[in-house]
């Protein structure tokens, strides 16, 4: 297959990305509405970019009709969020906070789930989540305009959560205990489970 992406369609642009660039990772982000609302959504365009300071980029694209998702419109207003581990056993959940919901109802009701206050931020954990970052928005940049157009997050992370449950013996996060799923192409997501490993030369 060939593919012009000035003459193809957006959609079609879209699924060869997401089926050529895999596995990704999963912000399962948090924040706040200007009313206290708390929004949950899942983003693939996802993944940190630095230690010194700690950056993470994601991108909560433009929906299918050109408008802005709620968590791009609460980064706007609050520039604060967390991220928090999208695991196996949250699996369904993760799924489930990505239906489109009306911006008064919480994806938190919807999934059922619960959460806990931050540490640094004003918009909660996720309490089922073993991992949480927390966040400040540096930059918001906007890469086109139309349809599934990019908003690239840069953010800031200032606290860490992580359940000691997931340590090995050197305090690093043993990713068989983590189990973080990741999305593939359609409506596809594998499991970290099948490791194997590479000293660095």
């Amino acid at each position: 297959m060939e593919m012009d992406v000035k003459s193809a369609s957006v959609v079609d642009v879209y699924h060869a990305l997401v089926g050529s660039v895999v596995p990704r990772p999963i912000a399962w982000v948090t924040t706040l509405g200007p009313t206290g609302v708390v929004n949950l959504a899942p983003f693939s365009f996802f993944n940190t970019f630095g230690a010194n300071p700690p950056v993470v980029v994601f991108s909560p694209t433009l929906r299918r009709d050109g408008s802005k998702k709620d968590t791009l419109k609460n980064l706007e207003h609050l520039g604060e969020f967390v991220l928090n581990s999208a695991v196996e056993a949250l699996a369904e959940q993760v799924n489930l906070s990505s239906k489109e919901v009306p911006p008064d109802e919480s994806e938190v009701t919807l999934t059922g789930l619960t959460t806990l206050p931050a540490a640094r931020v004003q918009p909660p954990r996720i309490a089922e989540a073993p991992i949480h970052l927390e966040g400040l928005v540096r930059q918001i940049i906007p890469i086109g305009a139309g349809p599934i157009s990019a908003n690239l997050v840069i953010g800031e992370i200032i606290h860490i959560h992580i359940d000691d449950r997931l340590l090995d013996g050197n305090g690093r996060v043993d990713p068989r205990r983590l189990r973080a799923i990741a999305r593939l192409g359609g409506d596809y997501y594998c499991r970290s489970t099948d490791l194997f490993e590479m000293p660095r030369p």
